[in-house]
């Protein structure tokens, strides 16, 4: 937001020195990003004399002048020397001196460049009051004293030098989008008081009755929580006054004409946005009938800027009953502007949905100044005196009257709330021997009213206009940054007889970045923002009842919604990697996933690990080729995982179609540890890693780490290095390809009891003459071992006989000879 200090100057005693205010801004809160030197709107603008004056020969109202700027211009030898303008005003002659704008002067209506005009250089522009934004002439310069000194920046001469900042207002503060909220917590910051912003501007009302020529319908009151309408008649539409140019160009806008100026003016004094409707344009037979409403998918509207808007029901309208005439919160309609031609303006004074506002202009790519406003919150208490004196200011300025009375349909109201403030409590947190007093006169200056409870705790009641105070912790914040946080002095923190350590999370995280690196990958972080597409693409289902958190305020639209997994961000680095020649990409990243709740306030947050891995681990060497990424080096690192948080009861599951499309076929599990599912593992299926620009495969896993928290374990279970020497029995069953080894392995774990110390899946084979159709044999080490005597020959061939036998009669399967 851009502050004239000037401006500021007229509510509120503005420091001289402007170093010392932006530091002292910088310490509140209020981030200073820039100071420009300002001459009222344009720069460059020098007194010159017109020692000059011929017609052009190529126009029969033109004049060729030649113009001395003093020591602003000369030749090679150092001394003045005139400048050619071409000029087409009528009231000056040789020897007046004038206003200048030499080549790269800004201007309102443009940047001054070395021209040509009907075949004659020229060298500038010669300036009249509507080049410099001004009321006046179009065609007429300013014509200054006799002794106005050559060569002074004019802006210096004229008293319209002044300074403008440029700050930076965070989201939660939208009480400083305004000259008014910025006087007040400059009023506070310095502890001086503050004028009125709108004292002196009296509002005088005629007939006919406003509700006699306006009618309001709000159809969602959501969207529009308030809407008021005036009526201003007889209104002489033309140029600013000079005062009204000068203070909108240096908050940034460009002079339009008078009634057009004051909408911008207040919205830039009191961060109202404001529009003014033709009222002819919109009235049917002397009264207008306004509904505010849901726009319809695919309907038409041609915005100020001239550019046809196709809207979409997400989009809120301000409309007759036949026609959208203006997109709500974010810009009017260019078939009901106010124009030269207009006599009766409809004045518009609402507050509008901050989440519909922000995704209107984010999606139709219109960020104006009343849509940033409307995103942070317009206060809807203030929004009829916002109203009357905006109208009062158009009677005042454009010669109209205004209608009695006005249309207000305010169908939610915003309620001011208190708060109990305790001084003790703030001096205790914030480790400030702040006086009572002086919190108090903080807070009331901020525009609270402050009433004494007991002691020294307050009732606080919170104004409107500030949203972000909800709770006590937010006065103690202000207290201490309007106080001076440099006034605190530093302590150590109290600590006698504690011992710092990790918290049992962290050690688990810790522990799995260390197995991640290990494991030969690299951390990375995405954003947490996402396109909302990215789960259909990526082809994975949310979870029942997860929705995506929809942003208020997104930076564009493909990052309007919290992201649902960490995987969409991880294979976008994966083609950014592969689009730049790097082939062999092994990634993982700790983060949070968001998930919107029906009923709930706060989305549900879960923090998870990701990785992926595409190439290769290592390049070709000059003996060995290198081997691609597949599922089973995915499964590893997780088998590395399991193995360093002792996961008890680990297993993996293998996942179908139906229950993973995002993964490929027969190359997709789910992990299990602890009798909790932790997560899945598999190979992106194609379509969904070209979704993302990404060349398959690419192995991925996904985990939910506060599952692992719970689980994990690092004491792992110890056994005493064996006695007694095992037995080997290899055993190879043919079974049906439908029967797992993790099925077998169940079976011969359950049969072998105490005897069988392990067994091991080393051959898997298949063909259809030797075995059948449809058949495969594995085949296994056994070992068996006693914990107290070595096993005899009986022994192990009883317990071997016992195990095939239930084997075969669990699965089917046939003992291959």
């Amino acid at each position: 937001m851009k502050v004239s200090l000037k401006w500021l100057s007229q509510y509120v005693d503005v420091p001289a020195d402007t170093k010392a205010l932006c530091d002292k801004l910088d310490l509140t809160g209020t981030g200073v990003e820039g100071v420009e030197e300002r001459a009222g709107g344009f720069t460059g603008v020098y007194i010159g004399e017109i020692v000059g004056k011929v017609p052009h020969p190529n126009s029969d109202h033109m004049f060729i002048t030649q113009v001395n700027v003093g020591e602003r211009n000369v030749n090679a030898q150092g001394e003045p020397e005139s400048l050619q303008i071409v000029c087409g005003a009528q009231n000056f002659n040789e020897g007046d001196r004038v206003p200048v704008a030499m080549i790269g002067a800004e201007l309102p209506v443009g940047k001054i460049k070395k021209s040509k005009l009907r075949g004659e250089v020229s060298m500038g522009m010669n300036c009249g009051p509507r080049d410099l934004g001004f009321e006046g002439d179009n065609y007429g310069l300013i014509i200054l004293p006799e002794d106005a000194p050559l060569g002074m920046d004019y802006a210096q001469y004229a008293g319209l030098s002044d300074r403008v900042l440029d700050l930076e207002i965070t989201p939660n503060r939208p009480d400083c989008l305004s000259m008014e909220g910025m006087a007040r917590e400059m009023g506070a910051m310095y502890r001086v008081p503050v004028k009125a912003a709108t004292e002196g501007v009296e509002l005088v009302e005629s007939a006919p009755a406003t509700d006699s020529l306006v009618e309001v319908e709000v159809a969602d009151a959501s969207r529009c929580p308030r809407y008021t309408a005036r009526v201003i008649r007889n209104v002489k539409v033309g140029p600013s006054p000079e005062w009204l140019a000068e203070r909108i160009t240096a908050a940034g806008a460009r002079p339009i004409n008078n009634v057009v100026d004051i909408t911008n003016y207040v919205l830039f004094l009191l961060g109202q946005p404001l529009h003014a409707f033709d009222f002819d344009k919109v009235a049917a037979n002397g009264k207008a009938h306004i509904v505010v409403r849901a726009a319809e998918d695919g309907e038409k509207l041609t915005t100020l800027d001239g550019e046809e808007r196709e809207l979409t029901n997400d989009m809120t309208v301000i409309a007759t009953p036949e026609r959208a005439i203006a997109l709500a919160g974010v810009m009017g309609g260019l078939e009901t502007e106010v124009s030269d031609e207009t006599t009766t303006v409809l004045l518009e004074a609402a507050t509008f949905s901050p989440a519909h506002t922000s995704r209107t202009s984010r999606n139709l790519g219109l960020i104006s100044e009343s849509s940033m406003r409307y995103e942070r919150r317009v206060d809807d208490v203030t929004i009829a005196r916002n109203a009357d004196f905006a109208a009062a200011l158009i009677a005042q300025v454009c010669g109209g009257e205004v209608s009695e009375g006005l249309v207000d349909q305010w169908l939610q109201k915003t309620e001011p709330h208190t708060l109990t403030y305790r001084h003790d409590r703030c001096r205790q947190m914030m480790g400030a021997d702040i006086p009572a007093q002086e919190a108090v006169d903080i807070l009331e200056r901020l525009g609270c009213a402050v009433a004494l409870s007991q002691g020294e705790t307050y009732t606080v009641f919170v104004p409107t206009f500030r949203p972000d105070l909800e709770r006590e912790i937010d006065l103690y914040e202000e207290v201490l940054r309007l106080y001076g946080m440099e006034k605190v002095p530093g302590t150590l923190p109290g600590g006698r007889g504690r011992i710092g350590k990790r918290t049992w999370e962290e050690q688990v995280t810790a522990k799995l970045h260390l197995t991640m690196r290990a494991s030969g990958v690299n951390e990375t972080q995405t954003y947490a923002f996402a396109n909302p597409t990215d789960m259909e693409r990526l082809r994975m289902v949310p979870a029942e009842g997860e929705e995506a958190v929809e942003l208020i305020n997104p930076i564009n639209a493909d990052q309007s919604v919290m992201r649902q997994s960490l995987v969409p961000g991880l294979l976008r680095s994966v083609a950014y990697n592969q689009n730049h020649g790097v082939a062999n990409i092994q990634l993982y990243e700790v983060g949070n996933v968001f998930a919107a709740h029906e009923g709930r306030k706060l989305p549900r947050q879960r923090t998870k690990i990701a990785c992926v891995l595409a190439g290769a681990m290592t390049a070709d060497g000059w003996n060995v080729a290198a081997r691609p990424f597949d599922f089973f080096d995915g499964k590893g690192i997780l088998e590395n995982i399991v193995r360093e948080l002792a996961l008890p009861k680990a297993r993996f599951k293998a996942l179908d179609a139906e229950a993973a499309p995002f993964l490929q076929p027969g190359r997709a599990a789910e992990l299990q540890a602890g009798g909790a599912q932790v997560g899945w593992v598999g190979e992106i299926h194609p379509l969904a890693a070209d979704a993302f620009e990404a060349n398959a495969p690419v192995v991925a896993f996904e985990l939910d780490l506060e599952t692992l928290v719970k689980i994990a374990r690092f004491e792992r279970e110890t056994e005493a290095v064996p006695e007694f020497p095992p037995a080997s029995i290899d055993v190879a069953f043919v079974v049906d390809e439908a029967v797992t080894c993790e099925r077998l392995m169940q079976c011969m774990t359950s049969a072998g009891g105490k005897l069988l110390g392990s067994a091991h899946l080393f051959d898997v084979y298949r063909d259809e003459e030797r075995l059948g159709a449809g058949k495969k044999s594995m085949a296994f080490a056994l070992e068996y071992r006693a914990a107290d005597h070595t096993l005899s020959g009986e022994e192990i061939e009883k317990a071997h006989n016992r195990l095939v036998k239930k084997v075969c009669a669990a699965t089917g399967a046939e003992v291959r000879s």
